[in-house]
């Protein structure tokens, strides 16, 4: 909308961390100018600025920040169902991976398919997300781990954002898994493909971070520093895969980083939490890995309740530990797995989830902020993290365009 308008709506939950529950305002309107909210607050307080302006009453509803998943997968090729059998029938995890299923198995797939079949694979899985009034995807690498196949799933996810209304931030994952043909050679993987193709990525303009998956069965903290060293001389930002299935210190490394996050996280320490917390770096819960998997090593959220630590919900939406691609589930789960309270959970997808991203101009509803927003037919938030299999968008509303 590049003219002004007016939003009049029964209820707005801003997110803004004001003394507020969710920042509840009653009665309340919204002013959009030129794809930015231009301001906010209730009816009564409308300016007269505004009173002659183009209005829309939404009626008996809800308007929030417009859901933001910070952490997918979701540009791959084929699928994993034969290991969601497999781990129904006593598998692990690492049993699977180490029996060349998990990540490599999608990378087989992944490097024998174009950059338009990548891209064709990933719309339904947008399309679900964009259902339920997500705003702005993390998409990332890490299923080619070699240049060409790596580079070509970045200018897929580019593409996303080219073809629907949505808001694309791109991390190099290429740290994500050791390939076959360097199995037993992690560092000359690091120094052969991972590193040169980031440099690579970055002259190509596809990188907004650098993501690595810190764990026995991918790669140690020294070896990530290389690739976090490689990032930082570059200028980009660093986000980590950490203590998901144990405790390798890596939470400690990103945020001796000043990681953007620090991702899964169940088997942090509370040392961890608190470099976390002096470096500003926000937790990502990915609950869908958690339910996927059967794990019961919960993330410890009291720990970064207790050291301030913002925590952000994502979908972590991948063909194998995470075949998700419901927010609004993934904040029920965050509630009922992690016991996060449905204020949290609406913070988690909202607010945090920018900071997450890097995203100073997302996420709440405040002046200035771009005009990303959710409309529900609920009367109140809480309700979004309480039902299951139900979505009650009524419209999704991005850079100010319904």
């Amino acid at each position: 909308m590049t003219e002004k308008s007016v939003l009049h709506v029964a209820r707005m939950a801003t997110m803004a961390g004001n003394s507020a529950p969710y920042g509840l305002i009653d009665d309340a309107a919204l002013v959009i100018y030129d794809g930015l909210i231009a301001w906010a607050g209730s009816r009564a307080g409308l300016p007269a600025a505004y009173a002659d302006c183009p209005s829309q009453d939404l009626g008996n509803r809800l308007l929030t920040p417009a859901p933001i998943d910070a952490h997918t997968h979701v540009v791959y090729g084929g699928d994993r169902a034969s290991e969601f059998e497999m781990r129904l029938n006593g598998a692990s995890y690492e049993q699977v991976a180490r029996a060349g299923g998990g990540i490599l198995s999608t990378v087989t797939a992944t490097r024998a398919a174009s950059e338009e079949e990548l891209l064709q694979a990933a719309l339904p899985r947008v399309d679900a997300l964009l259902a339920e009034g997500t705003s702005c995807i993390e998409v990332k690498s890490g299923y080619g781990l070699d240049t060409e196949t790596e580079l070509r799933m970045l200018r897929a996810a580019r593409r996303i954002a080219m073809v629907r209304p949505v808001r694309v931030r791109t991390s190099f994952l290429g740290a994500h898994a050791i390939p076959p043909e360097f199995s037993g050679q992690a560092d000359a993987y690091i120094d052969d493909i991972c590193i040169p193709t980031l440099q690579a990525a970055h002259d190509a303009g596809l990188v907004d971070a650098v993501d690595g998956f810190c764990e026995g069965i991918a790669f140690d903290t020294r070896q990530i520093a290389r690739v976090f060293d490689a990032a930082c001389e570059l200028g980009i930002p660093v986000k980590l895969h950490a203590e998901q299935l144990s405790n390798l210190g890596g939470a400690r490394l990103a945020a001796s980083y000043g990681a953007l996050s620090a991702d899964h996280i169940e088997y942090l320490d509370a040392n961890g939490a608190r470099a976390m917390a002096g470096a500003g770096t926000v937790a990502v819960l990915l609950p869908g890995a958690f339910y996927t998997l059967r794990e019961t090593q919960m993330p410890p959220v009291d720990d970064l309740r207790k050291q301030g630590v913002s925590i952000a919900l994502a979908t972590d939406c991948n063909p194998g530990s995470s075949p998700l691609t419901s927010l609004l589930l993934t904040m029920n789960m965050g509630c009922t797995l992690f016991r996060l309270t449905p204020e949290e959970a609406l913070a988690g997808v909202t607010r945090n989830a920018a900071r997450a991203l890097g995203l100073d101009d997302t996420g709440v509803i405040a002046p200035g902020k771009r005009a990303d927003l959710a409309v529900w037919d609920v009367a109140h938030p809480a309700e979004l993290a309480y039902r299951l299999g139900f979505n009650p968008l009524y419209r999704r509303i991005f850079g100010g365009n319904p």
